[in-house]
């Protein structure tokens, strides 16, 4: 049973801009629509945990639902989900380690966790154990940033490295945890 992150990050660590946005995600040109792994990785996946802001991003894209695997979102406001996605995803709420508990009992082992706050949430509790950040180079100055203050430290190794359109680097990380 793993939880994953696979997440894109501009230099200075932020997910969205000041204002939100994610255009300088897609600024770099791809040719060739490469997906930098995210096939490969979503191939490990059983389903997947975001959050609210999350998912509200995604149902505002002007596409076809994404996913091919469940989808729980992790909310406690919001009242139902929208019915075109009823189909599609379900909320949870309450402790993060009985949410994982709930999701493993149905069958689902393999987490993506999506989504700042929830990261942010997961690591705070240390729930993650393999996280795939891939840099896009951009200094935001500010925005939405990825990590935030944890209450202890968390060590993580570096497995694999590669670039991406000769510009775009990702970094595998997973869990290295003290052995008792």
């Amino acid at each position: 049973m793993k939880n994953k992150v696979f997440i894109a990050t501009s230099i200075d660590g932020f997910i969205a801009d000041k204002n939100g946005g994610t255009d300088w995600l897609h600024s770099i040109p791809n040719p060739d629509k490469t997906d930098m792994g995210y096939e490969k990785f979503m191939s490990q996946i059983d389903a997947l945990i975001m959050g609210r802001n999350t998912f509200e991003t995604v149902c505002e894209f002007d596409i076809e639902w994404p996913y091919q695997k469940p989808v729980f979102v992790l909310s406690n406001n919001l009242p139902e989900i929208p019915i075109k996605y009823n189909d599609k995803a379900e909320i949870v709420n309450g402790k993060l380690t009985d949410i994982i508990k709930e999701i493993n009992e149905k069958g689902y082992s393999n987490l993506y966790i999506d989504g700042g706050k929830t990261i942010q949430g997961f690591l705070k509790e240390d729930l993650i154990d393999e996280m795939t950040i891939t840099t896009i180079p951009y200094l935001l100055g500010g925005g939405i940033p990825l990590f935030t203050e944890l209450p202890n430290r968390l060590g993580f190794e570096c497995i694999d490295s590669k670039i991406y359109l000769g510009k775009i680097v990702q970094n595998q990380f997973v869990r290295k945890r003290q052995s008792i």
